[in-house]
C-alpha cells in the first residue's frame, strides 16, 4: 500500500530591483496557491497611502527595531535608502510548523543574509528556494519607476543606481525570471514552486 507523500515546507524568497514587479508577482502566487503564506516584514519607514500596519508591514519605531536586532529576533534585516527592513524568524518558523510554504518578498541584501545563515540552520537550508526577478532592461525599469509615480526624482535615481548592483547578483539565486507579462511571470513562479515540492529531498515516501 502506498502512503501519501508529504512534502516539507518551502521558504521561497523572491528578490528584484525596486520597481521590477516583485510585489505584483508575489501577490499573484498568494492568490493562486492556498498553501503559500506571506510573512509580514518589519520596517522603520512610514506607511504609504493605503498601507495598513500588520498587513502591508509591521511599522516599527527605529529604537524598537534596533532592540529586536540586538535580541536576535530577525532572520534577516537590512538598511535600504535610510530605512530598516527585517523578517522575524519566529514568524517564518510558525508558518512552516503549520506545514505552509512561506513567501518572502525581500531585497537582494536580505536574500544574501539568509543564504549566509543557512550554514548554521539545517531547517532553513532544506526549505530555502531563491528566485530573482529581473526587468528586461534598465530602460524598462526606469519607465516602471516613473510610471508608478511613488517617488521623488532623487529617489528614482538612487533606485536605478542601486539596481545596477542588484542585477549583477542574479547568478547567486536558484532561479532567474526575466520579466515578461504578469501572466508569464506568475506561470514561471508557479512552475518553480511545484518543481521544488516534488524534489525527493523534500518528501517522505514509503511504497511498502
Amino acid at each position: 500500500m502506498l502512503n501519501t507523500p508529504e512534502s516539507d515546507s518551502l521558504l521561497i524568497i523572491v528578490s528584484a530591483p525596486s520597481g521590477a514587479g516583485k510585489t505584483t508577482l508575489c501577490q499573484g502566487l498568494l492568490d493562486s496557491d492556498s498553501k503559500v503564506r506571506r510573512v509580514t516584514t518589519c520596517t522603520t519607514r512610514p506607511p504609504r497611502v493605503g498601507e495598513q500596519d500588520g498587513v502591508d508591514y509591521h511599522f516599527l519605531p527605529r529604537e524598537e527595531f534596533k532592540l529586536a536586532i540586538n535580541q536576535g529576533q530577525f532572520l534577516e534585516f537590512a538598511e535600504v535608502y535610510g530605512n530598516l527592513y527585517g523578517t522575524r524568524k519566529e514568524d517564518v518558523l510558525r508558518e512552516m510548523k503549520d506545514k505552509k510554504d512561506v513567501l518572502l518578498n525581500i531585497d537582494v541584501q536580505g536574500a544574501h543574509s539568509i543564504r549566509k545563515m543557512v550554514m548554521d540552520d539545517a531547517t532553513i537550508a532544506k526549505a530555502l528556494v531563491t528566485v530573482f526577478l529581473s526587468p528586461p532592461s534598465l530602460v524598462e525599469l526606469e519607465d516602471r519607476l516613473r510610471n508608478r509615480a511613488q517617488d521623488k526624482e532623487e529617489i528614482i535615481l538612487q533606485r536605478l543606481k542601486h539596481a545596477k548592483t542588484e542585477l549583477s547578483e542574479w547568478p547567486n539565486f536558484d532561479y532567474l525570471i526575466v520579466s515578461g507579462t504578469r501572466e508569464q511571470d506568475l506561470q514561471n513562479l508557479l512552475s518553480i514552486v511545484e518543481a521544488e515540492r516534488l524534489k525527493s529531498k523534500r518528501r517522505s515516501f514509503d511504497p511498502s
